[in-house]
């Protein structure tokens, strides 16, 4: 035998290593619980969504739900409502909450304290934090208008005016989620390094210059966040409108999510079912691309 043929023997052949699949087990309890809580919903949703179903035996009909959950008299005004309620609390959420972390990171008194009290609301229940609002928000007993009275000034019907009563209630819900926003945007702010203030100060830019081109840029990753969760929040809501006006005066404060209630409690199932996927579809349809935009813009700074 030569000697290049003895080399040859001697090299190990390489073998494939079969990779375990032990690790991948750690995904099994996840796995299942978001089958459990999320797939299984979802896919028995879009199946009654297609069915005329009681607790007791089902008929598929097709796409007549949606037919004529569509044609309903009130669906387009609780679908402009819906998206207008979501745009002034998730507009609201982020100037309010960007100006109040500013504040509350900066070296104001009892910084601690004031964290706590713009925090506490979120902990609140929203029906509790309705059902107190209606109360102070009464047209003649309220003590809203009792406080403006004093003023000489003849307080509104709150939650009475067809004009005023969804806006009325968007305002409670900016009180409520604010905290949560600050929150977000505090942890966003004192992530900025020290550095970029400091070479900001030796340009002798002031504080108002330090904010709109300092904080304001360096904190959108936390303005993407606040945007987002406001505005599937917005959409998605229906406790508090049900807390306080039950989509009233008339329809006037109706969304999507209240319409669809009324008709589970009319007994339309299949209806109400197809009502929560139109819901779904609306929510998909709007929030995908804006975060896909947010997210993009961030990416080119």
């Amino acid at each position: 035998m030569t000697q290049a043929g003895t080399a040859e023997l001697a090299t190990p052949v390489p073998t494939l290593k079969r990779r375990s699949p032990y690790p991948g087990w750690f995904f099994l309890p996840a796995a299942i619980i978001y089958g459990v809580l999320f797939l299984v919903p979802t896919v028995a949703s879009l199946y009654f969504s297609l069915t005329r179903w009681t607790l007791f035996n089902s008929t598929f009909i097709g796409f007549d739900n949606f037919a004529q959950f569509l044609r309903e008299p009130f669906l387009i005004k609780g679908l402009i409502n819906t998206v207008l309620y979501a745009v002034i609390t998730s507009s609201l959420k982020v100037i309010l909450g960007l100006l109040l972390a500013v504040l509350l990171t900066s070296q104001v008194a009892a910084r601690g304290y004031l964290r706590s009290v713009v925090f506490f609301p979120v902990l609140v229940s929203t029906v509790g934090v309705g059902i107190t609002f209606t109360v102070l928000m009464h047209p003649t007993n309220g003590m809203i208008n009792e406080g403006l009275a004093l003023l000489g000034i003849k307080g509104p019907g709150w939650l009475t005016n067809p004009n005023l009563a969804l806006f009325s209630v968007a305002l409670v819900d900016v009180w409520k989620g604010v905290g949560l926003a600050t929150v977000i945007y505090i942890a966003g702010i004192v992530a900025i390094p020290k550095d970029y203030y400091e070479a900001a100060r030796i340009d002798g830019a002031t504080k108002l210059q330090n904010f709109f081109y300092v904080t304001l840029p360096l904190c959108r990753p936390a303005t993407v966040t606040v945007i987002t969760l406001s505005f599937i929040g917005g959409l998605r809501t229906f406790d508090l409108i049900w807390a306080m006006t039950k989509g009233g005066p008339g329809f006037a404060s109706d969304t999507v999510a209240s319409v669809i209630y009324k008709q589970y409690q009319s007994g339309f199932y299949g209806l109400s079912t197809a009502g929560n996927v139109v819901l779904f579809v609306l929510i998909a349809v709007l929030v995908v691309p804006l975060t896909m935009l947010l997210n993009r813009k961030e990416g080119h700074q």
